[in-house]
Formats: structure tokens, C-alpha cells, sequence
């Protein structure tokens, strides 16, 4: 994997810790990553099929 690094407002990191300490991702970037794949699916890939 490649390194990105982001500025995310302080409202989302805690929205993302959140989510880590609930358990439903391991780690930040765990979570990042599925938010990403989601929004290709949705905006990028799914368009190309069509």
C-alpha cells in the first residue's frame, strides 16, 4: 500500500475514532479505506459499467 496523507477536519477524525473504538474498523485507516472503496463504487466505477 502507498502512503496518502490528509487534512480532515476535527469533527470527522472524531467521527472516525468513533467508529475504531465501537470496534466496526480497527484502526482510522481501516475505516478511510472503506470510504474511499465505497465512493469509487458508487461515483466511479458503477458509471463505467453503465
Amino acid at each position: 500500500m502507498k502512503l496518502v496523507t490528509v487534512k480532515l477536519p476535527e469533527a470527522l477524525i472524531e467521527g472516525l475514532d468513533e467508529l475504531v473504538r465501537s470496534g466496526m474498523y480497527p484502526s482510522r485507516s481501516s475505516a478511510i479505506r472503506a470510504a474511499v472503496r465505497d465512493m469509487l463504487k458508487r461515483e466511479l466505477w458503477r458509471s463505467e459499467m453503465i
